[in-house]
C-alpha cells in the first residue's frame, strides 16, 4: 500500500497538478493538508472518477484536510473524536484499506508568546487522545500530514536561523514525543535517516533550489505498519514547475 501526505495549499488553485499526480504516481491512500475549499466544493466525484473515494472537512478558504482511498474508505470521522470539536478544519480519519488513517494539519502556532502556539500545544495533545480513543498501539495505524513541526534539528537546513521560532521549539517536539511515546514510528526516517530531506521550502529568496528547507510532513506509523515499510520518499518534483503548492508529497510503501 503506498501512502502519501501532501499539503496542496489550495486544492482549488491546484487541482490538475493533484489529478496529474494521482495519474502518474497512483497512491492507495492520499492525505491531502490546506484544501481551502468548503465541502460543497470539494471535487469528490472527478476523485471517483480516477477511483478514489474520499472524505473531507472543509472551512471555505481556510485549513480542509482529505483524505482519498483506492482501497476502501470506512468509518470516517471528522474532526476529533474525543474532547471539544476543534472549530477548524485541521483533521479527519479514515479505515483504508485495514490501516487507520488520520490527515492532520496542525496548528502552526505563529510565534512563542501568541495564543496560536497554546492551541497548537493543546491541539497535538488532543491528537493523541484521539489515536488512543481511535485505536491501540497493536493496530494498524498512520497519522500523516503537515505538523508544522520538525522533529530534530536535522530536519532544519540551518538551526541557527530558528532560534526563539515556533516549528523546532522544545515544547512543540516535547507534544509530538508524546505523541509518538503512545505507540508510533517516524516511517520516513525509518527508511531514510540522511540529513538535508525536507518537505516545505520558503516561496520567497529561491528557497528550493538553495535547498533551503524544513521536514514538517510526516507519516507517523505503529510498529506494524513499521515493520511493513519498505521505502519512502519526498517527491521532489511535484514541488517544480508553474505554481506549485511550498511543500512537496511524503509518500511511504508498506508491503
Amino acid at each position: 500500500m503506498r501512502i502519501v501526505t501532501w499539503n496542496v495549499n489550495s486544492l482549488k488553485a491546484r487541482l490538475p497538478r493533484v489529478e496529474e499526480w494521482l495519474a502518474d504516481v497512483q497512491p492507495d491512500v492520499l492525505c491531502m493538508q490546506e484544501t481551502k475549499m468548503s465541502n460543497e466544493a470539494f471535487p469528490a466525484l472527478t476523485f471517483e472518477a480516477m477511483g478514489y473515494e474520499s472524505v473531507h472537512l472543509g472551512q471555505g478558504q481556510w485549513n480542509g484536510v482529505a483524505i482519498l482511498s483506492r482501497v476502501g474508505l470506512e468509518a470516517p470521522v471528522t474532526n476529533f473524536a474525543v474532547g471539544d470539536p476543534d472549530p477548524e478544519a485541521r483533521i479527519v480519519t479514515a479505515r483504508c484499506g485495514g490501516v487507520l488513517v488520520s490527515s492532520v494539519y496542525v496548528p502552526n502556532g505563529r510565534a512563542l508568546d501568541h495564543d496560536h502556539y497554546q492551541y497548537k500545544l493543546r491541539w497535538m495533545t488532543q491528537l493523541r487522545g484521539h489515536v488512543a480513543a481511535l485505536s491501540t498501539p497493536d493496530d494498524d495505524v498512520v497519522i500523516c500530514g503537515d505538523f508544522n513541526i520538525a522533529p530534530t534539528d536535522a530536519d532544519v537546513y540551518d538551526p541557527s536561523k530558528f532560534v526563539g521560532a515556533t516549528h523546532v521549539s522544545d515544547a512543540e517536539r516535547t507534544v509530538l514525543g508524546d505523541l509518538c511515546d503512545w505507540g508510533l514510528v517516524d516511517l520516513f526516517r525509518l527508511q531514510r535517516p540522511e540529513p538535508r530531506l525536507y518537505t516545505w521550502w520558503d516561496y520567497r529568496g529561491g528557497d528550493f533550489h538553495k535547498g533551503q528547507g524544513l521536514r514538517i510532513d510526516l507519516l507517523l506509523g505503529t510498529p506494524s505498519v513499521a515493520s511493513r515499510c519498505t521505502f519512502a520518499i519526498v517527491d521532489r518534483n511535484a514541488r517544480k514547475g508553474e505554481s506549485p503548492s511550498d511543500h512537496a508529497p511524503v509518500m511511504v510503501d508498506v508491503a
